[in-house]
């Protein structure tokens, strides 16, 4: 097909780009024009008029957009956090010195100093010293702005590019000029910044690698993670993977040799992680026989009682919203929808008067009766954040209750005596850590329809106080909370990748499927069992 019109005079599509496009296609098992729509961002043709007005991008134009692209990087690294960490100072000086190392990171806090961000920035800034660029990806905009924070502690602000959606297009594609000309040397941003047309290309980093925000919503469905692995290969550039904890697919590359761990020794560890309680272990049972089946078992309770004295606490719950599933009285038979047969929840913070509506079509059923034994009486069948926080308003008279899940997300929390109830990946950030933290509904989080249900989050672990502040607890309501009272979640990879003695497979692939175009084929009986085959 004749190509009829050109419609930019900037080449937005560098060939290590165009070659990765076609890598990631082949990955994925689909075509490279749906890679591209991922990897350049719309065209914003009054960006290119002023910043390429001859068809050619001056880097020196973009000077107004921080500091001078030729500034200075400080090479303040003798202090570095990644000292603490076994491997940690040899993969800073393997950056520095120009070589393209390998590393899976297991880091242990989540705020302050010694904070995941400062560690991105710091390998960042190693690597910037040799000369070459960088691209971090990350999972969500609350992720991009700490890690955006800590970069520009160490580097200048016109060296950092930042790439996402949330922005809107024309700072997007502005900052993707930035990179393409050469004017900054970071790329730092959620799922698209994988492709970031970075010159000289020295490090890929990727942050919490098991979080599905990483994966692309749209045809071929590319993981982040899949992206940065081969740019990798492509490029010769030095790989990071860094995380709380070890993804199934890390600690197969660990397990290989292709990466080498960087993680702390244990006494480095028992300093750093917070005092585990597990309210289901045996000892707990024995001296509160009832906390088999209360939400907020007495030790859980007497441990938010206690940090709420020295700061706040936080309550990790499985679902957002009031009351997020109903069941009859009666027969505890699923309530559902009338109109689409959907499961009924409670939305609102309204208590029992709230009128159940389906959570698919949102039709309301206030004249609801059950098909099953006629009856028309709900009782819930989860508690959602919000109905979580109004019982511990009633527990904790006098003290605040903050809710982060839904569409009300926070990002940080004041560091005050204060009970914050946030869904699994909601929970907001405190600047010197919570003074303790409930994980309630563990069951609910493990039943999920998902093969990686098995992957218990530990965002909510790495923002609590270390076991040297005073008694910061995390109570727990499952066998795995062993391992977490150990401070050893990276010993949970091996376990997943290897169940029952069986072998990992190499690989899997998932294809989505219209309802009516799947035809099954009886299988051929007298073939099927053929002696001597």
């Amino acid at each position: 097909m004749p190509l009829h019109k050109v419609v930019s005079p900037v080449p937005v599509l560098v060939p290590a780009v165009a070659e990765l496009a076609v890598r990631v296609a082949a990955r994925y098992a689909g075509s490279v024009s749906d890679v591209l729509r991922v990897a350049v961002p719309p065209r914003m043709a009054k960006l290119e008029k002023d910043l390429a007005p001859e068809g050619a991008l001056d880097p020196s134009l973009f000077a107004d957009d921080g500091a001078e692209a030729g500034a200075s990087i400080p090479a303040g690294l003798e202090a570095s956090g990644w000292t603490s960490y076994r491997n940690g100072r040899a993969f800073l000086q393997h950056l520095n010195a120009g070589e393209s190392p390998r590393a899976v990171l297991n880091a242990l806090q989540g705020y302050g100093p010694g904070g995941w961000p400062r560690l991105i920035a710091e390998a960042v800034a190693a690597v910037r010293l040799s000369g070459r660029g960088a691209v971090v990806v990350v999972p969500d905009h609350r992720d991009l702005d700490r890690v955006e924070a800590a970069l520009l502690q160490h580097l200048p602000a016109g060296d950092i590019a930042r790439l996402t959606a949330d922005d809107g297009q024309t700072p997007r594609y502005r900052s993707f000029l930035r990179i393409l000309s050469g004017a900054a040397g970071v790329a730092v941003g959620t799922r698209s910044a994988a492709y970031a047309p970075v010159h000289n290309l020295g490090l890929v980093v990727c942050w919490d690698d098991g979080d599905d925000l990483h994966i692309e919503q749209r045809s071929p469905y590319a993981h982040s993670r899949e992206v940065l692995l081969l740019r990798a290969e492509q490029e010769g550039a030095a790989c990071l993977l860094a995380g709380h904890t070890r993804s199934t697919e890390t600690q197969r590359l660990v397990e290989a040799g292709w990466a080498r761990p960087v993680e702390a020794d244990r006494p480095v560890v028992r300093r750093n992680v917070p005092r585990v309680l597990n309210t289901a272990d045996s000892y707990e049972l024995e001296h509160d026989p009832l906390a088999r089946i209360a939400r907020l078992p007495g030790a859980a309770w007497r441990a938010a009682k206690e940090g709420l004295e020295r700061g706040p606490v936080l309550v990790q719950v499985a679902r957002a919203g009031y009351a997020p599933s109903l069941a009859c009285e009666n027969c505890r038979e699923p309530a559902r929808c009338p109109a689409c047969s959907g499961p009924l929840a409670i939305a609102g913070a309204t208590g029992s008067s709230a009128v159940p509506q389906c959570r698919w079509c949102s039709t309301p059923a206030a004249a609801w009766r059950c098909t099953t034994c006629n009856g028309v009486r709900l009782r819930r069948g989860a508690t959602g954040a919000l109905r979580t926080a109004e019982e511990l308003g009633r527990a904790f008279p006098g003290k605040p209750v903050i809710t982060s899940s839904g569409d009300r997300v926070l990002a940080t929390v004041p560091d005050s005596k204060a009970l914050v109830v946030a869904t699994v990946g909601a929970e907001p950030v405190a600047a010197g850590g919570y003074a303790a933290a409930l994980l309630l509904d563990g069951d609910s989080l493990l039943r999920r329809e998902n093969l990686r249900a098995g992957r218990t989050p530990s965002g909510a672990g790495s923002t609590r106080r270390p076991w040297s502040a005073p008694r910061g607890r995390r109570p727990g309501g499952h066998h795995r909370g062993r391992r977490r009272r150990r401070g050893r979640p990276a010993a949970l990879g091996p376990r997943r990748l290897r169940p029952a003695g069986t072998v990992p497979a190499p690989g899997t692939a998932a294809a989505p499927v219209r309802p009516g175009r799947v035809h099954y084929r009886r299988p051929d009986r007298r073939r099927a069992f053929q002696p001597g085959r």
